[in-house]
């Protein structure tokens, strides 16, 4: 049984609740596109779907990391680095979690099935050498958090087959999800506090400084904003009453950054910052509430005063 629970932890189960970045996309296209198919089915089919393969990615990211896991003062308690899984059931497993993942991903529709591809491509192309892009200063951050993108993607694809979600959009997610990886990163490197232990766990924090990664996460922060914005004036203007409640949002988890041992390191663990996490649940059911509803006195936002008649 114990060496059951190894191979169950690896995979990594108390992360799936990063799959709920699937529900904007899942509201959003109907919204917008104003189609839309079996969606209780494809939502059950889709969030199983998406937690299988993000626990296949997990699966090989904790077997390739672990002669650098060995460097972190918490990571180096994980099952693949005390040798308590053995390569080839981790070979079966992640192939396991894949094909099944994939299975119910087809059952949906192609275009559902080919971000699913992706989804498990990124994933490859995050952790297995020589591409490895989480040994890439920056890169890391960018390719990690475009999986918050696929979940974009899978969310919308769940509802309609077509068209594609906005570039705003798209751009917005992804931007916004880079943020939380670098606060994450900026945290963790905060956490080692010593440089050399730091870049012997993970290449890329040989390059990084505290500052530097700090100076991300405001570059990030800003473009999710700018995006954001593209996005609600050509798209839904109602959402723009949110505006300053995401900003806050943004800040707050900052704040959450900065602190000793952050709970940003661990996302699994920011259920302790029940505050923030009540906050954030307020402002995703508002968002959700306002995307199905049309304000007139908002339309003068769009209004160009300037245009001759």
């Amino acid at each position: 049984m114990n060496a059951l629970a190894a191979y169950i932890r690896i995979a990594r189960p108390d992360n799936w609740f990063k799959n709920l970045l699937i529900l904007p996309g899942f509201v959003l296209a109907p919204v917008l596109t104003h189609t839309g198919m079996n969606i209780f089915t494809n939502l059950i089919l889709c969030g199983v779907s998406a937690c299988l393969i993000a626990s296949s990615n997990y699966v090989i990211n904790e077997w390739l990391d672990r002669e650098y896991d060995k460097f972190h003062p918490e990571k180096r308690n994980r099952p693949s680095v005390l040798g308590n899984v053995q390569g080839r059931y981790v070979a079966a497993e992640y192939v396991l979690l894949l094909v099944t993942g994939l299975f119910l991903a087809a059952l949906i529709n192609w275009s559902y099935f080919a971000i699913s591809v992706l989804f498990s491509v990124m994933g490859i192309l995050y952790n297995v050498k020589p591409i490895r892009t989480k040994d890439i200063p920056f890169l890391d951050v960018l390719s990690e958090s475009f999986n918050n993108v696929i979940r974009l993607f899978l969310g919308w694809f769940a509802v309609c087959a077509t068209p594609w979600p906005p570039s705003s959009l798209v751009i917005a997610y992804w931007m916004g999800g880079a943020y939380l990886m670098a606060v994450k990163r900026y945290s963790e490197f905060r956490f080692i506090g010593d440089p050399q232990i730091a870049g012997a766990y993970r290449e890329s924090f040989k390059y990084y400084t505290e500052s530097k990664l700090l100076a991300s996460c405001l570059f990030y922060a800003l473009c999710a904003a700018f995006f954001g914005g593209v996005f609600l004036i050509k798209h839904k203007i109602t959402l723009i009453l949110t505006f300053p409640l995401y900003a806050a949002l943004f800040t707050w988890y900052f704040t959450i950054g900065l602190k000793s041992d952050s709970a940003a390191q661990h996302p699994e663990h920011m259920y302790k910052e029940r505050s923030f996490c009540l906050f954030a649940v307020g402002v995703a059911a508002l968002s959700v509430m306002l995307s199905f509803m049309n304000i007139p006195a908002l339309d003068i936002l769009l209004e160009n005063p300037f245009e001759t008649p």
